[in-house]
C-alpha cells in the first residue's frame, strides 16, 4: 500500500511538472519557411536558443516547398489565416500583409542603420520596419569548369557577352556529348537581369511598368533561338506551364549542364551536393550593350500583421536580427549578408571549399555593378506581376504555342490587367 502511494505521488508530481512545463510556453508562434540548402537547420538551432532564453514562448518552424511560398502563402495571408512570421521572396508584393515592428522591437535605429537599404523593398511606399533579409542574393551563372578543361575550350573572360558564353558552352557540350549546354531557371526574375544588360528599361519616364522594349526583345529572341538550336533544352522550360518556377540545379549537379544561370543562393546546396566532384565555378554576369548585371534580391523573414502576438514576434525578431546571431546564420548557411555591419566587417563563412569561397567572392563582388534599373525593379511593388507575365508568355512562345510577337502583346496585356485588378481590390 505504501509502495502504491509512493508511486501515485511520483506520477502526480511528474504530471504537475509536465503541466507546469507546458504552461510556461504560454505563447506559440508559427514561422513558415522554405529551404534552398541547410538554412532551415541553422534557423532551428537559433530558435532552440531563443526558446531556452524565453521559456514562455515556443516557435514552430513549418518548412514548406518554395512553390508554396509563391502560391499558397499569399492565399493564406489574404484570408487572414497566415502564420506569425514567414520567409518570403515577393518582398514588396506581399507588403500589405506585413506587421510594422517598430513599436515592438527594442532598437529601431539599429534596424534602420543595418537593414536600411532593404527595408524599402519590404515597404516600397512607407518607412515601416517589417523584417530583415535572411539572405541578399545576386543572380548569375555557374559553369562546370572541369568540362571546359576536359574539352580544351577556353572559358570566356571578363566582359564576355551572353553570345560568347552560348557559343562556348555549345562547343564544350558537343565535344564531350553533354546533353544541355546552357540552362536557366525558369523565372522572370532570372531573365530580367540579362534583359537589362541588353538595354531593357522596365519602366517608362513616369515610373510606370513598361516591360516590352527593344532591350527585352533582344534577350527574349536569344532565349527563343537558343531553345531552337539546342543551346538550351526545351524539355526543361517546356515541362511546366504558366508562371511556374523550375530550376535546373539537379541537372547541373549531375554534370548534365555546362552553364547554369541561377544565383548565389545555390552556393550552400552545391557545396553539399557537388562538393569536389567537379569544379563548379561562379562567373560574373555576362554583358550586353547596356550593362553586365544580374538581379539583386533575396529572401526576407517578415512579421505578419494578423498575428495575435505582436510583442512576442518583436522579441523573436530582436533576437534573430542581432549581429551575433546573424553572423552565425550567414556564416553557416554561406549566404551573402543582408546586414550592412556584417557586410563591411566580413563574415567568417563556415567552409573550406575553395569553390564556395570563390562563388561567394564573385557574387559579393557583383553587387556594386548591379544596374540601378535592377534595384528599382526589385523594389517595385508589382514586380511579381511583371516577372510572371514575362516568363509565362515567353515560355509559351518557346514551346511553339504562340509567336514571340504574340507573346510581347500578351505580356503587356497581362501586366495591365493584373495591376488594374490589384488596384480595384
Amino acid at each position: 500500500m505504501k509502495h502504491r502511494l509512493e508511486k501515485t505521488l511520483v506520477l502526480g508530481v511528474a504530471a504537475v511538472g509536465l503541466m507546469a512545463g507546458s504552461a510556461l510556453a504560454e505563447t506559440e508562434l508559427r514561422m513558415t519557411w522554405y529551404n534552398d540548402g541547410i538554412e532551415g537547420e541553422v534557423m532551428q538551432g537559433l530558435l532552440d536558443k531563443f526558446e531556452e532564453a524565453n521559456p514562455d514562448i515556443s516557435v514552430t518552424l513549418d518548412v514548406v516547398p518554395y512553390d508554396a511560398i509563391l502560391q499558397s502563402l499569399p492565399v493564406q495571408l489574404a484570408a487572414g489565416e497566415g502564420p506569425d512570421l514567414a520567409r518570403v521572396t515577393d518582398l514588396g508584393g506581399l507588403s500589405e500583409y506585413y506587421l510594422d515592428l517598430t513599436p515592438y522591437i527594442s532598437e529601431p535605429d539599429y534596424w534602420r542603420e543595418n537593414f536600411g537599404p532593404f527595408l524599402k523593398w519590404l515597404d516600397p511606399e512607407g518607412d515601416a520596419i517589417s523584417g530583415f533579409m535572411t539572405q541578399l542574393t545576386v543572380t548569375g551563372p555557374y559553369v562546370n569548369k572541369t568540362l571546359f578543361e576536359q574539352a580544351e575550350v577556353e572559358m570566356p573572360g571578363e566582359g564576355a557577352t551572353w553570345d560568347d558564353w552560348a557559343a562556348a558552352t555549345k562547343e564544350v557540350a558537343e565535344k564531350l556529348e553533354i546533353p544541355i549546354p546552357m540552362a536557366w531557371d525558369r523565372s522572370g526574375h532570372r531573365v530580367a537581369g540579362p534583359a537589362i544588360s541588353m538595354g531593357a528599361k522596365m519602366f517608362d519616364e513616369n515610373g510606370e511598368p513598361a516591360l516590352v522594349d527593344d532591350g527585352l526583345k533582344a534577350m527574349a529572341q536569344r532565349l527563343y533561338d537558343w531553345h531552337e538550336d539546342g543551346t538550351m533544352a526545351k524539355e526543361l522550360w517546356g515541362s511546366v506551364s504558366g508562371s511556374q518556377y523550375l530550376g535546373a540545379n539537379e541537372d547541373f549537379a549531375n554534370a548534365q549542364v555546362v552553364m547554369y544561370m541561377s544565383g548565389s543562393w545555390q552556393i550552400p546546396q552545391f557545396a553539399e551536393t557537388i562538393g569536389d566532384a567537379f569544379d563548379w565555378w561562379a562567373v560574373p554576369a555576362p554583358c550586353g550593350p547596356a550593362a553586365c548585371t544580374g538581379m539583386p534580391g533575396g529572401a526576407a523573414l517578415v512579421a505578419i500583421k494578423d498575428t495575435e502576438h505582436p510583442e512576442e514576434v518583436g522579441k523573436l525578431m530582436d533576437f534573430l536580427s542581432s549581429e551575433e546571431n546573424l553572423a552565425e546564420f550567414y556564416g553557416k548557411t554561406l549566404f551573402i549578408p543582408g546586414h550592412l555591419g556584417l557586410a563591411s566587417g566580413g563574415v567568417d563563412f563556415d567552409t573550406d571549399d575553395p569553390r564556395a569561397k570563390h562563388a561567394l567572392e564573385t557574387f559579393a563582388g557583383a553587387v556594386p555593378g548591379i544596374s540601378p534599373i535592377a534595384f528599382d525593379l526589385q523594389g517595385y511593388v508589382n514586380n511579381r506581376v511583371m516577372f510572371n507575365a514575362l516568363i509565362s508568355r515567353l515560355g509559351e512562345a518557346i514551346v511553339g504555342e504562340i509567336t514571340l510577337d504574340q507573346a510581347y502583346d500578351r505580356m503587356e496585356s497581362d501586366i495591365e490587367k493584373e495591376i488594374a485588378e490589384k488596384q480595384r481590390q
